[in-house]
């Protein structure tokens, strides 16, 4: 009789249970939130993550700074000798005492090319594989006497020595103007022009080097065929 008094006790009541559900339901819960930040995390991941962007450099700039590791670049070499005669006269009021007549034999060259220091990123063009440059114009870079090739070859002071003595004055006139001779005598040979062609062959062999499957050289049209200004 007892055992089946045992059977018949009642079932725990609801409200006993719930602390039981209770606890399962926030465990429940909690791992479905975490499961939930976890894969939240792995899309978002990418946007979160710090890296370094990839190293990256201007071909301009690069063949700008390698050109200009020349600076100057001289194509075209003009020498010539020519004879030059200067003179000067020592006068009293409108009579003529005396003059003094110095030839000069002076051989000089004249340098001309490209200043590569023009040179700007705005010159350099990339088409795929493709990389064209266009040069600043040529232009005369120095022009120079060659002392040691060149010479007084007659020095008169006239009659009775009656002249003035000016010869380091007649010298420096006669140097001025045989660069002057020289450089005009190159300009009416085309040293512009074969300073153009050659600079187009000079930087083609430079750059060759660079990676790219061809590289073209455009030339600018020469200008006024006169002495650096800074020379």
């Amino acid at each position: 009789m007892a055992e089946k008094l045992s059977s018949l006790q009642p079932a725990p009541k609801i409200s006993q249970r719930l602390p039981l559900l209770g606890a399962g339901g926030i465990v429940l819960t909690m791992a479905i939130a975490v499961m939930s930040i976890g894969q939240g995390l792995r899309t978002i991941s990418p946007w979160l993550r710090i890296n370094n962007g990839e190293a990256k450099a201007e071909i301009s700039t690069l063949v700008v700074q390698q050109i200009r590791a020349v600076s100057q670049l001289t194509t075209t070499i003009f020498a010539m000798e020519t004879v030059v005669p200067t003179s000067q006269e020592r006068q009293w009021g409108n009579f003529t005492l005396g003059r003094t007549d110095l030839l000069y034999i002076g051989y000089g060259e004249v340098r001309a090319g490209i200043d590569l220091e023009k040179l700007n990123e705005q010159n350099i063009e990339q088409r795929g594989e493709k990389l064209i440059i266009t040069l600043p114009p040529p232009q005369i870079l120095d022009q120079k006497i060659d002392v040691e090739r060149s010479r007084i070859y007659q020095y008169d002071r006239g009659f009775l020595n009656l002249g003035p003595d000016t010869a380091p004055e007649l010298q420096s006139l006669a140097q001025r103007q045989t660069l002057a001779k020289i450089t005009a005598a190159a300009c009416d040979q085309g040293i512009l022009d074969r300073a153009n062609e050659q600079a187009e062959i000079a930087v083609g062999s430079l750059l060759r080097g660079t990676g790219y499957t061809e590289v073209e050289i455009k030339t600018s049209i020469p200008g006024i065929c006169a002495p650096s200004t800074s020379s």
